[in-house]
């Protein structure tokens, strides 16, 4: 009785010591943005972590922050977390690992609606178009400028990427505007639309959005997790779990709708 109470005290505090031997994995995200992710822990996003926490044997400790903007300057850059898993690969406000993919953005249209594909389709001038917008000093998405080069301005509404936050994942608003017929297309990121679109009560299509390329408007972007400038070790580790585990992440990306524009034009990153 003595030997098997020993042997369970040793285990108790061999088991004890690897915890807290555990290097912490501390991550910045917005807790409600899916599908990207929230305090629940059912993002893209919050997945993606727990795969890289499982090849780094870390435990992952979340500081939540809107996403807005101010994000990388109060959250990253202000000490508060080491990683934040999904910015644009090349932004310079950080250091980004390799993109671990690239989307694009889509028009979304109800199944029994207009089937539209091109930013110079005809149709475009006469329908109800939403589009995100950030802010009203012109640094709006791609979408909303490509449209107003074409002219197209009286027939567009607005949907702010950030909209109500009392609300549940308020960029989805776009997209569930489609489906109670608010409006007949809409332009949205990829990822948000190709996760929220099949959940509606109606059937959506969805589309990429053509050219993919015009001027200095790209619509397609790639992908990558962000960790403060000087941080290569980290960098490498991130990249090398990746690297490992690319069919789990394509598995992911999958199942989250994700449209995958890899095989695209390559234009260069924001």
């Amino acid at each position: 009785m003595c030997s098997a109470f020993r042997s369970a005290a040793i285990l108790a505090l061999v088991l004890l010591a690897t915890d807290a031997a555990a290097r912490d994995l501390r991550v910045c995200a917005d807790p409600n943005n899916l599908p990207f992710s929230n305090a629940r822990l059912e993002g893209l996003e919050n997945k993606l972590v727990d795969i890289l926490a499982e090849e780094l044997h870390a435990h992952v400790t979340y500081t939540w922050w809107a996403q807005r903007r101010g994000f990388i300057r109060n959250t990253l850059n202000a000490g508060l977390c080491d990683l934040v898993p999904g910015t644009a690969a090349g932004l310079e406000m950080l250091q980004t690992t390799k993109p671990y993919y690239r989307s694009t953005y889509v028009f979304v249209t109800r199944a029994d609606g207009p089937q539209v594909a091109s930013l110079d389709d005809p149709a475009l001038r006469t329908l109800r178009i939403g589009v995100p917008l950030i802010g009203d000093d012109g640094a709006n998405p791609p979408p909303a400028h490509a449209l107003a080069r074409r002219g197209i301005v009286a027939n567009v509404r607005g949907y702010s990427i950030y909209g109500d936050y009392r609300q549940s994942d308020p960029p989805a608003r776009i997209v569930e505007a489609v489906a109670a017929g608010e409006i007949d297309v809409a332009i949205a990121w990829g990822p948000l639309a190709g996760y929220f679109a099949p959940r509606q009560a109606v059937p959506l299509r969805i589309a990429p959005v053509l050219p993919m390329r015009e001027a200095e408007l790209p619509m397609t972007f790639a992908v990558a997790l962000g960790v403060r400038r000087g941080e290569d070790a980290l960098r490498d580790e991130i990249e090398t779990a990746l690297t490992r585990r690319r069919a789990d992440i394509d598995a992911l990306l999958a199942a989250y709708g994700v449209p995958r524009a890899e095989n695209a034009a390559r234009e260069p990153e924001p």
